[in-house]
């Protein structure tokens, strides 16, 4: 008489740890994102802002064995989907989707009275032997983009950078030549000064980004950032709207900020900024206005780097976000 119970119990354990999970919407939505040139794949120096590790880019549309070359467009999970950092078979759909169905065809087991397994038996025999070789195929599909990213997008270490904040680091920073290169080969790149009218434009940026996306402002933000980036906010928008949300951002304030790393590749200036900066974030149902995650009364605290890039003395343009580890 308890095996209605228990199912119903192991029904609901399914369900939550199958359910999508609330990402972080705020630009960017908690992943790193974009290009670097030909340091994309290579971790940026550690500031005393950002201690620990860079996160690896979770979609990118540079090659890893072609320096600054432009891919097919990134791919990043939807927000409201688990975090692409979150777990093995987060990281990958199709071992979700796989992992879905057999549990799924397992509850169908206990449904019915035939066990977990027994689910296998009977009508779904077939099913159940595509599914194990599925299943195989899979794993040796992982294997080789394991083996391939591995030997191609390799993350040599970087020396770390003991200064303060973004204003005073500007006084002690322009001449840093910044080690290391992308997987795969760098195009050549020298020392960029970077000036405080430089570092006043990032905060700027910081805040201005933030602004246009709390408006949902797609021309702003196409303007605040190169090509790549803003495809990532608008498909990010998309992705928010179709969930009926809307995240805002306001009274964005830099905490602490200094400069990880800036370099030239040809015309290109690059320069990636670690920044500390408490916020305002809160997401609501666009249709009644109830909040979703976050708290309006409440700030909160992030630490990220920003990469901004510019050619021939052109503004200062956002071309990547990246998230960070904590230092253990």
């Amino acid at each position: 008489m308890r095996r209605p119970s228990f199912v119903l119990t192991a029904i609901a354990a399914a369900a939550l740890a199958l359910a999508p999970a609330l990402a972080d919407a705020r630009p960017g939505g908690g992943a790193s994102s974009g290009s670097r040139g030909s340091r994309t794949y290579s971790a940026p120096p550690s500031t005393s802002t950002a201690p620990g590790q860079a996160r690896q880019m979770d979609r990118t549309m540079t090659e890893p064995s072609r320096g600054g070359a432009v891919a097919q467009q990134g791919q990043r999970t939807p927000i409201g989907q688990p975090n692409p950092a979150g777990g093995f078979f987060s990281r990958s759909p199709f071992m979700a989707g796989l992992m879905g169905g057999l549990i799924g065809v397992g509850l169908g087991g206990l449904l019915f009275g035939h066990g977990l397994f027994g689910g296998f038996t009977g009508m779904a025999s077939f099913l159940g032997l595509l599914l194990q070789l599925a299943l195989i195929g899979g794993l040796v599909w992982l294997v080789v983009g394991f083996l391939r990213r591995r030997s191609s997008a390799a993350q040599p270490a970087m020396a770390g950078i003991p200064n303060g904040a973004m204003a005073r680091q500007a006084q002690g920073a322009p001449d840093r030549a910044p080690r290391g290169g992308a997987g795969g080969g760098t195009a050549p790149s020298s020392a960029v000064a970077v000036t405080p009218a430089d570092f006043e434009a990032f905060e700027r940026t910081l805040k201005d980004v933030n602004a246009a996306w709390s408006r949902q402002d797609l021309p702003a933000l196409q303007r605040l950032s190169t090509p790549e980036m803003a495809g990532y906010f608008s498909r990010d928008l998309n992705d928010l709207a179709e969930r009926g949300w809307r995240n805002e951002t306001r009274d964005v304030a830099l905490e602490q900020g200094d400069l990880s790393e800036a370099w030239r590749e040809g015309q290109r200036e690059f320069a990636t900024v670690a920044m500390r900066f408490s916020l305002v974030d809160v997401t609501r149902q666009v249709s009644d206005g109830a909040v979703v995650e976050g708290d309006p009364s409440r700030r909160t605290e992030a630490v990220e780097l920003w990469t901004f890039q510019r050619t021939q003395d052109g503004p200062w343009l956002l071309s990547a976000i990246q998230q960070t580890a904590k230092k253990a």
